[in-house]
């Protein structure tokens, strides 16, 4: 399937379904991957209690964990509520938020990595390859790593995790240790404001509440939220216009811009 259907066809079950994405997330994106996931066409719930948690999650479509503004209570939080997530066949998105910066983001990430069947893992370059015990460079929450000639270990830890991995920068890549999308959609000034990369884990779960098929998810995901950025950036005088603007984006994405954009490949 070319990637122009794969996303059109994506894009159209949620905006069919509008499921429900259950968000345990850090509090500096929570307004922002709510508004994302309201006008990709699902509904939001931001839920982090560990005394409601597991028993909200049973409701959604997914589960997107990220732990940005971490602490331990919270990752209890997290994994409780992604066990319940995998007894009852939800996909489990995670975002590896400075993993690799300090120990306790790194063992967190890892514990949660290993105790949860994870669907998609989204990160940048250093906290990818930090958890894929390859020394990602990381400099706070933020990768002085690129792929570069990496992407072949990065397949490799999607492969053996049996988990899809989305690596997003200048150029995104998603695997799955088979399979491999290249997406050379986006703008600059995506890193010149905050939470753009947890709105595209966002982007991710929103979509695998919907697709069978994890791989083409998080493809989805990750192609919408450059080609929104496209838009937004071309209409945008700097990183104060440019927010509203990308949510406008993600809104009006239809076919005929999607097909007219999109810049991907599919490999496997």
């Amino acid at each position: 399937m070319k990637p122009a259907d794969i996303i059109c066809r994506g894009l159209d079950a949620l905006r069919a379904r509008k499921p429900m994405v259950h968000h345990i997330t850090n509090s500096v994106v929570m307004n922002f991957t709510a508004n994302v996931t309201l006008c990709l066409g699902a509904a939001p719930v931001m839920a982090p209690c560990i005394d409601e948690s597991l028993e909200m999650v049973r409701y959604a479509g997914a589960l997107l964990l990220n732990i940005g503004t971490l602490d331990p209570v919270l990752v209890e939080s997290m994994l409780a509520a992604g066990r319940a997530a995998n007894e009852n066949g939800i996909p489990v998105v995670f975002d590896p938020v400075g993993a690799g910066a300090t120990a306790l983001r790194t063992g967190s990430a890892l514990r949660i990595a290993d105790e949860l069947h994870i669907s998609i893992l989204r990160g940048n370059a250093g906290e990818v390859l930090a958890l894929a015990g390859h020394d990602g460079k990381v400099r706070g929450v933020d990768s002085m790593d690129s792929v570069g000639e990496r992407e072949e270990l990065i397949s490799r830890f999607a492969g053996d995790r049996g988990l899809v991995v989305a690596v997003t920068g200048a150029t995104d890549i998603v695997t799955d240790g088979r399979s491999t999308a290249v997406i050379e959609n986006g703008h600059p000034l995506m890193g010149r404001v905050t939470g753009t990369g947890c709105a595209a884990t966002t982007s991710a779960a929103c979509f695998a509440a919907v697709m069978d098929d994890m791989f083409e998810a998080a493809f989805t995901g990750i192609a919408a939220m450059g080609i929104a950025g496209e838009i937004a950036a071309e209409k945008a005088g700097g990183p104060g216009t440019f927010v509203p603007l990308f949510l406008d984006g993600l809104a009006g994405l239809d076919e005929g811009t999607i097909r007219e954009r999109i810049r991907a490949s599919v490999n496997g």
